[in-house]
């Protein structure tokens, strides 16, 4: 299955890398090449990737992953995403830090060695 997450990753990563091979995309995001050539798979039936063979050297051949206009405006929508769901964990994380620091406090105003 084809998470937003896994989505946004993966357009992030091809767009810094087009060449990327599958088997390093798998290993940068801890998941198995299998998934990774299931999702791509997903990103070009879906039209958000346009993969194309080419040489890297004289012995193998490769694809080279392109973000189509489509792509590209997906991972912008999916990057505003994450950012606010990203900046709601922020903020309760801060939460959390500092009701354990008044914890701390506490303790430390109770203590009497």
């Amino acid at each position: 299955m084809l998470t937003d997450e896994f989505r946004y990753k993966i357009l992030k990563a091809l767009q810094v890398e087009p060449d990327l091979s599958q088997r390093e995309l798998a290993r940068r995001l801890g998941i198995s090449v299998g998934k990774v050539n299931f999702c791509i798979q997903a990103l070009i039936t879906k039209g958000l990737v346009k993969a194309s063979n080419f040489k890297k050297s004289s012995n193998k051949i490769g694809y080279l992953y392109l973000l189509t206009p489509k792509g590209l405006e997906d991972k912008g929508v999916l990057t505003k995403v994450f950012l606010k769901r990203k900046l709601k964990e922020y903020e309760e994380l801060e939460k959390e830090i500092d009701y354990l620091r008044r914890e701390v406090v506490k303790g430390e105003e109770c203590d009497l060695t």
